[in-house]
């Protein structure tokens, strides 16, 4: 089938997707014993999404994310060590351990960070968009967002912008039912958020967000239409957020049955059921224990990493003998 990921794509998808939850589990233990700084905003479940999105993108390509963005940065190839210095403040982080989980960026890589306002990723993306193409680079930019984003001003004003001037970016709207603790049928008049594409004359897709090849396939179709000249695509990815919307969340609104029923539908589990029919077991836990294996030396070697140290400019300190 077009743009199906070959068999060493998805074994490179599965192994980011297992750093991410790893990750995550760790974070939460972590945050447990009162060791994480503020709350931590956790992507358990949500994995397909953000690794497979970004699969479908070159390094020149661009990509803005939301506060729940882990997924992002490790799927865009940034290195799990200086991930975890940031979130945890360290000299060593990807920001030098001034940005926090939420803001992780790295130019190089294509990051343009997390963000913590909702929604404030879709026109930075769609400006990045519009650089591109003024540019002739020939690179594409593109959105990671929330169904909570989804309901705001600022993200429908930038795909009628983009929509408009045929820019070369992809929106991935990350619908996993939840805007904080607000369930999305209460948010929204239609099930389906996609359908407003159409108000802004850009195809859009549906597609099972805990399968990382479909969602492979439908960004990377997306991907080259938008670098061909074509405009604007919207991917919306139907997930479920499986932790609370951070873990100072108390939880208590979602049903312990639809908890359940997502978790029998890891894409962590679908992903491995895909591949072992292609990849003897021997390999697939050989990457397994690799990618726990990468996740401990990350944390071990980030929480003994030295705190920044910050130094104050006197000619631009108001309270020095200068002024």
């Amino acid at each position: 089938m077009k743009n199906t990921p070959s068999v060493e794509q998805q074994l490179e998808i599965y192994r980011r997707m297992l750093l991410v939850r790893h990750l995550e589990e760790r974070l939460g233990v972590l945050h447990k014993e009162g060791r994480t700084r503020g709350p931590i905003h956790r992507c358990d479940g949500q994995e397909a999404v953000g690794v497979a999105a970004t699969a479908a993108l070159e390094t020149g390509d661009k990509v803005a994310t939301t506060h729940r963005g882990h997924a992002v940065y490790i799927g865009k190839g940034m290195a799990l060590r200086p991930v975890v210095a940031e979130i945890f403040g360290r000299a060593t982080g990807a920001c030098g351990g001034r940005a926090g989980h939420m803001l992780v960026a790295d130019a190089e890589k294509g990051v343009i960070g997390g963000n913590a306002i909702v929604g404030a990723g879709i026109p930075a993306a769609t400006g990045m968009a519009l650089s591109m193409q003024i540019l002739g680079t020939g690179n594409v930019a593109m959105c990671i967002f929330g169904d909570g984003a989804a309901q705001t001003g600022i993200c429908h004003e930038a795909m009628n912008m983009a929509g408009l001037w045929k820019l070369p970016v992809v929106f991935v709207l990350e619908h996993n039912q939840f805007g904080l603790t607000v369930p999305s049928d209460v948010q929204s008049s239609v099930a389906d958020l996609s359908i407003r594409a159409a108000g802004y004359a850009m195809p859009a897709e549906i597609v099972d967000g805990n399968d990382a090849v479909a969602v492979y396939r439908a960004v990377s179709a997306m991907v080259e239409r938008a670098r061909r000249g074509e405009g604007p695509g919207m991917i919306e990815c139907k997930t479920y957020r499986i932790e609370g919307f951070s873990t100072s969340d108390m939880g208590g609104y979602q049903k312990p049955e639809d908890i359940a029923a997502w978790k029998a539908r890891d894409p962590l589990l679908i992903s491995r059921k895909a591949l072992s029919g292609k990849i003897d077991e021997a390999r697939l836990a050989a990457i397994e224990a690799a990618a726990k294996a990468e996740t401990d030396e990350a944390f071990e070697a980030a929480l003994s990493d030295p705190m920044p140290e910050f130094t104050v400019d006197e000619a631009c300190n108001p309270y020095s003998e200068a002024h």
